[in-house]
């Protein structure tokens, strides 16, 4: 089954290098990955895909790459987020 969920990772975040972690494991599981928000204390993005695949993704980030600490990982919301933008919304 495909839904988006709205996922929060809290712990000690290089953002950029942690963002670039998340879009490599999102593409690796042909998932949709949107930030939303990001800091050293806090990374929040929207994934959209196949749910055991967003499962995996969870936890495949809870590991996150050697320069950042996950302390915690929440799922905020599901139905709230808005839809993916189509490739004609993104101008491809």
């Amino acid at each position: 089954m495909r839904r988006q969920a709205l996922l929060a990772f809290s712990g000690r975040f290089r953002p950029e290098s942690f963002l670039a972690f998340m879009d490599a494991r999102a593409r690796l599981l042909d998932l949709v990955l949107r930030p939303r928000r990001s800091g050293p204390d806090r990374v929040e993005v929207i994934v959209d895909g196949e749910d055991a695949l967003i499962g995996m993704f969870e936890m495949a980030c809870s590991l996150g790459p050697i320069d950042c600490l996950v302390l915690d990982v929440a799922e905020l919301a599901e139905a709230s987020v808005p839809p993916p933008a189509t490739r004609e919304e993104e101008g491809a």
